[in-house]
């Protein structure tokens, strides 16, 4: 009898403690109590035995140990406990385990209880006013149904996913990221032994979770995973980890702790500098405490944070928000809405970069657990309120941006969850992760790849003499419509995906410089092609070398050979039409100041007169023949050709003459026999005889894409 009381007590008091870490969250130790309560527990106590076998079931399913949460739940079956909710999940996990008879069956029984039509079970668009759980009873046998199909059919969907055993451990890897200009850095989550931290975490028995990053050597071999050595990982839990477009910021996934109270996911940023990341701070979406916020992705333009949150206004557990970025903060959060969002988990968004949204979830038809989605923008056709009237023609529809949903298939999706993933620039390969054949449940990260056909631009936004500017924007705009506006990374670069046959304008802008248009026409071609484009952006401010020109020995005739550079001066004068420039021709140091000087003048007129012939107006242009008084200074970009010379060096005479090595000399020389020219002002054409601005005439673009609410800039 003691021996009986003292099973009943210990029973209670593992009970009481699976209650509390329940209560926290701490899910894996409080089905370690509950175990322990449930093996305590005679079997002739029925109705306890299943109670806490249900209990035990819960937690398991939290934390993905599948098949030990179907066995569990089971019990709670054979024992009379489960109640609707439980057969849900119950019917979810077989699902998840890839058991799509039994699923099937399930899901069916559940339909049957609520006396669902056969109509609404197949109906694509489900009716409304259904309740979460028709929802999801529903869709859940949609899938059971489905699943069978898309598995039998991976060979078709294009797709190859390959296990990466050089990224992954015995523990879990998940959410990876890649990152760099090359590519050449995969930033993922983990919870291998090397995380920081000595204490197991009490949610999922493993370490706290760390970022990690692996790097490609010379040859493109990834190398073994490390810690990210900066101060953004700490003893706690800190992953799914996301970039700016310019490389500068991180946003990742924090979760602080409190033994006293549930943990909640915080959304925080690290900011880099030279290759180290500073310590993670919070980033405030709302002023809700009690909700979870993870799973950052930033909009390829840069201009929208998206989120995964639980926040008031939610359609299911978890749905797709985002805000707007802006200088002072993050804008009002925005639910996604359906049909990307559902009474299911939406969670870790992530884009490609041509715009499409990737997402999981588990609340749309799909082949168990968390699927991958992919959410394609579309756009819709509705009648403004005034022009559903009858007699009233004059109003315009209005266009409606909405989302296609489309699932992949198999081998990209399985019975497992299937999320996080990431894309090799335009390419449709990268990596993701997976918990598809681990029994623990734990993530591991899968390459993938899918052979398309696609035709890219990738363009340089520089300086000229100069560096990359990494502040640059490029417009593009395609007479199919396209209106697009371009950030560039860190090296000045940016890669867009183009269509064949159509006709493009692209505009590089950079403040403190003139614009630079570049034209293209992609072929129709039968494989990849990538375009390359240029754009030179000439300084406001510092004078401009004009290169390639050439004149006749001693004589200020054009060489046939300089057309080339003119015709280039004279296409950007075009698209700067309001700038005014001062035209210079320079000598060396041999000769009289007075012949120099005169022939310098001779020289700068023939590149006006040159200039006006071909349609620039005279009043634009200055001529000035400066001779031998302005010597080059020497730019930073010129020593990487030159090592002998620093930056700010001079060209005088006397420099020159110092100098030991005459093919040094020589070389300063012709550096100083150069044509330039420089901005004199960039409001030509602006203003009346009286100063006053004219007014502007009605433009009429070209293409409708070129009317933007957001922009002012018009092609």
């Amino acid at each position: 009898m003691l021996v009986m009381l003292m099973a009943a007590c210990g029973a209670d008091s593992a009970m009481k403690k699976g209650d509390k870490f329940f209560a926290l969250g701490e899910y894996y130790d409080a089905a370690a109590q509950y175990k322990k309560a449930y093996t305590q527990t005679k079997s002739k106590d029925r109705p306890l035995r299943g109670q806490r076998a249900l209990r035990m079931a819960d937690c398991y399913r939290r934390i993905n140990y599948t098949q030990r949460a179907i066995a569990a739940y089971n019990n709670a079956v054979r024992y009379k406990q489960a109640d609707s909710l439980s057969m849900l999940y119950l019917a979810q996990l077989q699902l998840k385990n890839g058991n799509y008879k039994e699923s099937e069956r399930l899901f069916a029984a559940l339909c049957d209880s609520l006396a669902i039509p056969a109509s609404t079970r197949q109906a694509v668009v489900l009716p409304a006013g259904i309740s979460d759980y028709e929802y999801q009873c529903i869709v859940g046998l949609q899938s059971a149904q489905k699943a069978p199909k898309w598995k039998a059919e991976a060979a078709l969907s294009g797709y190859t996913v390959k296990k990466q055993d050089i990224f992954n451990s015995r523990r879990a890897e998940y959410s990876p990221m890649l990152f760099g200009e090359d590519y050449d850095q995969l930033f993922f989550t983990s919870t291998r032994n090397q995380a920081q931290g000595d204490e197991l975490s009490g949610i999922t028995g493993t370490k706290p979770a760390d970022i990690f990053v692996s790097v490609k050597d010379d040859k493109g071999k990834w190398l073994k995973p490390e810690a990210a050595e900066t101060d953004v990982n700490t003893e706690l839990d800190e992953g799914a980890c996301s970039f700016s477009p310019d490389g500068k910021t991180m946003y990742l996934t924090v979760c602080k702790t409190d033994p006293s109270y549930p943990r909640f996911a915080q959304i925080a940023t690290s900011n880099r500098s030279d290759a180290s990341w500073s310590k993670a701070t919070v980033l405030e979406i709302a002023h809700d405490t009690l909700s979870a916020y993870a799973h950052p992705a930033v909009s390829p333009d840069g201009m929208w944070l998206y989120y995964v949150s639980n926040m008031p206004g939610s359609l299911g557990g978890y749905d797709i928000w985002r805000s707007a970025i802006t200088t002072s903060g993050l804008g009002v959060p925005e639910n996604l809405g359906a049909p990307i969002n559902t009474p299911g988990d939406e969670m870790f968004p992530t884009f490609r970069p041509n715009g499409d949204l990737y997402f999981s979830s588990n609340g749309h038809p799909g082949m168990g657990g968390l699927d991958i989605y992919i959410a394609k923008p579309v756009e819709v056709t509705e009648p403004s309120s005034q022009s559903k009237s009858k007699g009233n023609s004059q109003n315009k529809n209005r266009q409606l941006s909405t989302y296609e949903i489309v699932h992949p298939g198999a081998p990209l999706n399985s019975a497992a969850d299937d999320f996080g993933m990431t894309f090799e620039g335009l390419h449709n390969r990268g990596f993701f992760s997976s918990n598809r054949g681990d029994a623990r449940g734990w993530d591991h990260i899968y390459s993938f790849e899918k052979a398309e056909i696609t035709q890219t631009v990738r363009g340089w936004v520089y300086e000229q003499e100069g560096y990359e500017l990494p502040q640059a924007l490029v417009y593009m705009v395609g007479n199919d419509g396209t209106n697009l506006k371009l950030s560039v990374r860190g090296d000045g670069s940016f890669n867009q995906e183009v269509q064949p046959g159509v006709d493009y304008v692209f505009l590089g802008t950079c403040k403190g410089y003139l614009n630079h248009k570049e034209q293209l026409h992609p072929d129709t071609l039968l494989e990849s092609h990538e375009y390359v484009l240029q754009f030179p952006l000439a300084s406001i401010t510092a004078p401009v070398l004009i290169d390639n020109i050439f004149y006749d020995y001693d004589k200020a005739t054009l060489r046939p050979e300089s057309t080339k550079a003119l015709d280039e001066l004279i296409a950007l004068l075009n698209e700067n039409p309001n700038v005014t420039i001062e035209l210079s021709a320079h000598c060396d140091y041999h000769g009289s100041a007075a012949y120099n000087k005169g022939l310098a003048q001779r020289r700068a007129e023939s590149v006006v007169n040159y200039l006006v012939d071909h349609g620039i107006a005279a009043d634009r242009l200055s001529p000035m023949g400066y001779g031998k008084e302005k010597p080059k200074t020497v730019k930073k970009k010129l020593t990487e050709t030159y090592p002998w010379l620093k930056e700010g060096d001079v060209l005088t005479e006397e420099f020159i003459k110092a100098i030991d090595d005459p093919e040094k000399q020589e070389i300063c020389n012709q550096l100083n026999r150069r044509t330039e020219f420089i901005v004199l002002r960039t409001t030509y054409g602006l203003f009346d005889a009286d100063e006053q601005p004219k007014a502007e005439p009605a433009a009429k673009p070209a293409t409708k894409a070129a009317q933007s609410a957001d922009d002012d800039f018009l092609f």
